[in-house]
C-alpha cells in the first residue's frame, strides 16, 4: 500500500523532505506510519510522541487505519482551504484594520480584534525575526471549524481569521482575529477562544532567528525545538 506523506516544520527538517511516497503493509496506521518514519529517521524520534497526523486534509486518531492513496500530514506540536476570504493564510503584510469591514454589519454592537505581533524576544532569547510555515488548505478549514464552535457558545456575527506565512520582521502582524457580536461581552470571549484554539489547534508553525541559532518553536509553553542551524 502506498501512501503521500507530507512533512511540516520540525518534522521536515528531522526527515530532510517535505514529502515522501511510503510502501506501508496493509493495515498500517496513522500511528505505525509514526513509528515506521521514527525507525528509517532517528531524528523523528523526539517528534513522533507528539506528532499528530492528518488524512486528507482532517485530523486522525493513531488508530486511523491507512488505505492506498491516502494523502497524509505529520504536524508537528503547532506553534499552533476553505477558500474563504474569512479564513486565509497569506504571504503578504496584514494590514491591522481590514477584517473589520469584512465581519461588520448594521446589527453589530461590537467589533473585537486580536493582532499578534512580532516581538524582539522569548524569554531571554533575543529574536531577530520569524518564519513561519502553514499547511494552509487544513488550516484554513480549521479556522472556519473553530469559528463555528464559537458561534455556537455565543450570539456572534461574523468572524474572520487571517495567517501570515514567510518572514516576519520585529512589530509586523502574524495573525489577527475579528469578531462581530451585538453585544461587546460575547466578542471579547469568543476572540480570546479562538486566538488561544487557533494557536493549539490550527496546523502553523514558527521558526525563531536571532543570534543564538533558528529554533522551530513546537508544543506547549512554545519550546524551542530542536536548534537546526547556528549564525
Amino acid at each position: 500500500m502506498k501512501v503521500d506523506v507530507l512533512l511540516f516544520a520540525g518534522a521536515r527538517d528531522a526527515v530532510g523532505a517535505k514529502a515522501l511516497e511510503l510502501s506501508l503493509p496493509d493495515g498500517a496506521t496513522a500511528g505505525s506510519l509514526l513509528e515506521h518514519l521514527a525507525r528509517q529517521y532517528p531524528a523523528f524520534l523526539k517528534i513522533a510522541p507528539f506528532a499528530q497526523v492528518a488524512v486528507n486534509e482532517d485530523y486522525v486518531p493513531k488508530t486511523h487505519p491507512l488505505t492506498m492513496g491516502d494523502t497524509v500530514a505529520v504536524i508537528p506540536p503547532v506553534s499552533g482551504g476553505s477558500g474563504s476570504r474569512s479564513f486565509q493564510v497569506v504571504d503578504r503584510p496584514i494590514r491591522p484594520e481590514e477584517l473589520h469591514d469584512l465581519v461588520r454589519t448594521d446589527a453589530d454592537g461590537a467589533i473585537v480584534t486580536f493582532s499578534g505581533v512580532v516581538r524582539d524576544h522569548t524569554g531571554t532569547r533575543a529574536t531577530s525575526h520569524l518564519l513561519y510555515e502553514a499547511y494552509a488548505p487544513m488550516a484554513e478549514k480549521k479556522m472556519a471549524s473553530l469559528a463555528e464552535a464559537a458561534r455556537a457558545r455565543w450570539s456572534l456575527g461574523d468572524i474572520a481569521m487571517m495567517h501570515r506565512v514567510g518572514r516576519l520582521e520585529i512589530g509586523e502582524i502574524s495573525i489577527l482575529v475579528s469578531v462581530a457580536s451585538p453585544h461587546r461581552g460575547g466578542a471579547f470571549e469568543a476572540c480570546q477562544f479562538l486566538i488561544d484554539r487557533l494557536k493549539a489547534e490550527v496546523p502553523v508553525w514558527k521558526k525563531e532567528v536571532g543570534p543564538r541559532g533558528e529554533f522551530w518553536v513546537e508544543g506547549p509553553g512554545e519550546h524551542a525545538s530542536p536548534q537546526v542551524s547556528q549564525q
